[in-house]
């Protein structure tokens, strides 16, 4: 029986993950490659660490020389995070020859096809399964299962934080500072959760998906994103009121005159599969043109999902090792063009606070039909002595028409606040 000699650069919840899954079911793994899997080096910050788990201790290391410059390793699982060290330890790799698997996201949204190149020029591999989505195999699937598909549209919850929080704000009527405080006492989210909640994290996945089912570059051109701190209970109830759920969606759609990439808050049908996505899971919506629709749903994060698909890159990598190199990226026959988000399409929501007054819907309506801005349905909600909320949603329209529609909607004196605008998928 082989043996595949491994280095482990991180030893924090998913390096813990997949040291555990190696042990745990090692009787399978070994059936499954027929190989003995052994990880030889660890690389820690603190060796005198107290860890969960029990290492041998000539195991460890905080010199990443001696896993990057050691012979014997075969592949490398750099599971640090963040841009560096962790792109100069992936690069030292590749050049020494090794196989690399990683589960950083931000690296591989903004440097993807740098090291994806320089793994090919090398005649390595590169796999990144765990940086989207954590234990849902939607990067396999896309790489190898729906290869025969032109896949032209993705939606997806891809970040369990918002969501845990946005289920929260749903299904207990909490607010979003409440649901945010549970969030982090649960360790969904960061003492600083802005890469979730400003929709950074989803941003950095979406471009990676983007990059497999549109063949678009990594990074990807700036993805419009707009996180869910403005969403209030009173759009919850609007949202609920009108047969929508909320969610933070990152959207993929490939069209005749380009790739259209955005994430933010986003209405969808309570019949929509993802409306029924609650709490910390992720799911992935995807349409083909010879599939139809999948929906992929799991936990999106943590110790044991993402640490099954980093084992997952693992065992796949093995039996792949002493197969022909088949670079993929050759056989695209152009990168599509990135369209910016003042040409999306979309239905919207806007919630308006107005003087409850005679005339001022007129104003407001006239302003859209100014605009090429159609209106599907106007609803007068919550008056509160002087001031009402005026909710409106429209028929499908372009970004840059809603936004300047809104900017003479402001100079309207009856007109005290655009409180929010959602968009909406059907």
């Amino acid at each position: 029986m082989n043996t595949i000699i491994v280095g482990l650069m991180g030893l924090g919840n998913v390096g813990t993950g997949v040291w555990n899954i190696l042990h745990m079911n090692q009787k399978k793994i070994k059936v499954e490659t027929g190989s003995q899997i052994m990880i030889k080096r660890v690389l820690v910050q603190r060796i005198n660490k107290e860890r969960a788990i029990s290492l041998p201790p000539e195991c460890l290391t905080a010199d990443a020389q001696e896993l990057l410059g050691d012979p014997e390793i075969d592949i490398v699982i750099e599971l640090i995070g963040g841009i560096e060290p962790a792109k100069a330890y992936i690069v030292a790799a590749i050049e020494a020859g090794k196989h690399v698997i990683t589960a950083n996201k931000a690296l591989m949204a903004q440097w993807g096809d740098y090291l994806l190149e320089k793994a090919r020029k090398k005649g390595v591999f590169l796999y990144f399964e765990g940086s989207v989505a954590g234990g849902i195999p939607i990067i396999g699937s896309i790489q190898e299962s729906l290869t025969a598909n032109e896949i032209y549209e993705i939606k997806g919850i891809i970040n369990g934080t918002t969501n845990y929080i946005l289920t929260k704000m749903s299904l207990e009527d909490a607010d979003y500072e409440t649901a945010l405080g549970e969030a982090q006492a649960k360790g969904y989210a960061e003492a600083d959760p802005t890469s979730d909640v400003d929709g950074y994290d989803a941003a950095y996945k979406l471009s990676i998906l983007s990059h497999l089912a549109f063949h678009t570059p990594l990074p990807s051109a700036p993805i419009f994103q707009e996180g869910i701190r403005k969403i209030s209970p009173l759009d919850i109830q609007f949202a609920q009121e009108l047969g929508y759920r909320i969610k933070l969606l990152a959207i993929g759609k490939s069209r005749k005159d380009g790739v259209e990439l955005r994430v933010h808050p986003t209405m969808i049908p309570l019949t929509h599969p993802l409306a029924a996505v609650h709490d910390s899971y992720n799911a992935i919506y995807l349409k083909g043109n010879a599939v139809g629709e999948l929906m992929y749903y799991g936990r999106g994060a943590g110790e044991l999902p993402t640490g099954s698909a980093v084992m997952g890159d693992l065992i796949s990598l093995i039996k792949k090792i002493h197969c022909p190199y088949f670079d993929t990226s050759a056989h695209w026959q152009s990168t599509p063009q990135l369209n910016p988000m003042k040409d999306t399409l979309s239905e919207y929501y806007i919630r308006l606070v107005v003087r409850d007054i005679p005339g001022v819907l007129g104003k407001v309506a006239s302003l859209f039909g100014q605009h090429q801005v159609s209106i599907s349905r106007v609803i007068q909600k919550n008056p509160e002595g002087s001031v009402a909320s005026l909710v409106i949603f429209t028929h499908l329209s372009r970004e840059s028409d809603v936004q300047n529609t809104l900017a003479g909607i402001l100079s309207i004196p009856e007109v005290k606040e655009v409180s929010n605008l959602i968009r909406v998928e059907q």
